[in-house]
């Protein structure tokens, strides 16, 4: 399957990865999330590219993640904010530093990066529910369903036929 298909799998996943999925544009999203918006800023932050970090952005607004917002009229000059799309990655960014936390610190040579919840003002890790039951998600516990997916056809999730 080439890159570019990816956008066109009957995989949400697959569709996600499209957008999301190179080692760039999560570490921008991240940085918007820390208050970043300027191109110079993500790109001293980040060391990436002008080149590079351009086609990231330009992406990220033509899929809706962020928005170009003129700040300056000569020469013009844009901040990137993060839409309501963009905005719907935090959990997955929360996820994500949860798994490095663990996964990618067994020797314990990095300090975690821990997140307060500030109307509370504890610490917080975040947990998956159900959203019906309230019970923590286990993968054992789930099933992935798709509307009119019949048990012989080809599964979305891995293009192999069942």
């Amino acid at each position: 399957m080439k890159w570019h298909e990816l956008g066109e799998k009957n995989c949400p996943i697959a569709r996600s990865l499209s957008i999301l999925g190179d080692r760039w544009t999560l570490l921008i999203i991240r940085n918007a999330f820390l208050r970043t918006c300027r191109f110079e800023d993500f790109q001293k932050q980040l060391g990436i590219t002008r080149h590079l970090l351009s086609d990231r952005l330009n992406r990220l607004v033509e899929k809706k993640v962020f928005k170009k917002v003129l700040y300056q009229e000569a020469p013009k000059r844009y901040e990137y904010k993060l839409t309501e799309a963009g905005l719907a990655l935090y959990p997955v960014m929360l996820a994500l530093t949860k798994w490095g936390n663990t996964w990618m610190n067994e020797d314990g040579s990095h300090p975690p990066l821990e997140y307060v919840h500030k109307p509370c003002g504890h610490k917080t890790s975040p947990e998956l529910c159900c959203s019906e039951c309230g019970e923590e998600i286990h993968v054992r516990d789930m099933m992935p369903l798709l509307d009119g997916l019949q048990d012989n056809a080809e599964s979305p999730l891995t293009g192999i036929s069942s």
